[in-house]
């Protein structure tokens, strides 16, 4: 059994430099692997782009990251939420490109899959579709995508082992499990870190031959996006 285990989320990202290409597991405020973040924001590096489903919110998960500059893209599904993110786009000082959701997903699993690229009907005739191959299937037309590629994915489980295996909670099992198939280096941060054995096979929702570097996080916060409450009667 090889021990994936560092020490602390400094250790899990080093390597990490100027204009890399990177992945941030999570959908909205869940599964947001937040020590990573914090971690790389601490080490100033610029340029970034980033694939992730969402872009945080101002003052949390990748929205740390735009306030100070350190991301050059967004590879995103879903934007909301974050002024400062609609500040950078708006004035041009960031760039960004908007996907369908389900593609995003697709061109994530497809990297972890070793599939290059593959044609999908969703974005055609949309702005998704400019300067991309057309092919029809079935008398539908469909666009061209490929594979992500990246250098480090950085995801965040609710429990895992020294070998490096992952169960994610509820609906943090969204685009963490195919992100940490995809990247070059695989990091990721956990609630509650176990020995190899400790697991149930059959409850191991990422292998660990994904994952490259495996540490435990403290002091997690449990963010609502938008908490509503009815007045007391």
């Amino acid at each position: 059994m090889i021990r994936k285990v560092v020490a602390n989320a400094e250790e899990a990202i080093a390597g990490i430099g100027d204009d890399m290409t990177v992945m941030f597991g999570g959908f909205g405020l869940c599964g947001i692997p937040e020590k990573a973040i914090d971690a790389i924001q601490k080490t100033g590096v610029k340029g970034l782009t980033c694939i992730s489903n969402n872009a945080g919110v101002d003052d949390f998960g990748l929205g740390l990251l735009l306030q100070t500059r350190q991301i050059k893209k967004m590879i995103s599904s879903y934007v909301g939420e974050n002024d400062e993110f609609e500040r950078q786009m708006l004035s041009g000082e960031l760039e960004v490109e908007l996907i369908p959701q389900g593609t995003l997903a697709e061109r994530c699993r497809a990297a972890g899959a070793g599939i290059p690229a593959f044609f999908t009907p969703a974005g055609f005739g949309t702005e998704v579709a400019e300067g991309k191959e057309v092919r029809e299937f079935n008398g539908k037309p469909h666009i061209l995508e490929h594979a992500f590629e990246a250098e480090f994915a950085f995801v965040k489980a609710w429990k895992g082992d020294e070998a490096g295996n992952l169960i994610f909670k509820g609906t943090a099992r969204n685009f963490n499990p195919m992100m940490a198939m995809a990247g070059k280096i695989t990091v990721a941060e956990v609630e509650e870190l176990v020995p190899a054995g400790q697991l149930d096979p059959n409850e191991i929702h990422t292998p660990g031959i994904f994952v490259q570097r495996i540490f435990e996080g403290k002091n997690y916060e449990k963010r609502i996006e938008q908490r509503t409450v009815r007045p007391k009667q």
